[in-house]
């Protein structure tokens, strides 16, 4: 089973400055294309287990987080190394794709 965290104002700092790398997906309840990638997501958690942290940002609930990174569109996937951002990418990708934009942190 994934191991996803759910990002928070509180504790998405935290996340992003630790020792893995960080793929966070902002995405929305009702957005279609999130709910598509949702699976490959889950399944690239289980896949990446100890090289990558995931995290979900819900759109909705965590305003200010989309401000901070200017999350304009999603779902839009954000990829962290030492609490830098390395990458950003917007849309509905297949799974291969998002797996060769995690690639790029490790």
């Amino acid at each position: 089973m994934a191991n996803i965290i759910t990002g928070t104002n509180e504790n998405f700092n935290e996340v992003i400055n630790g020792e893995l790398p960080v793929l966070v997906d902002f995405w929305a309840t009702w957005c279609g294309p999130c709910r598509m990638i949702g699976p490959f997501i889950e399944q690239l958690a289980d896949e990446y287990a100890g090289k990558v942290t995931f995290m979900k940002v819900n759109v909705d609930e965590e305003q200010e987080l989309c401000m901070r990174y200017r999350i304009s569109s999603i779902p839009n996937l954000v990829l962290f190394k030492d609490g830098d951002v390395i990458d950003q990418s917007a849309g509905a990708r297949p799974k291969q794709q998002i797996a060769a934009f995690i690639e790029q942190a490790l």
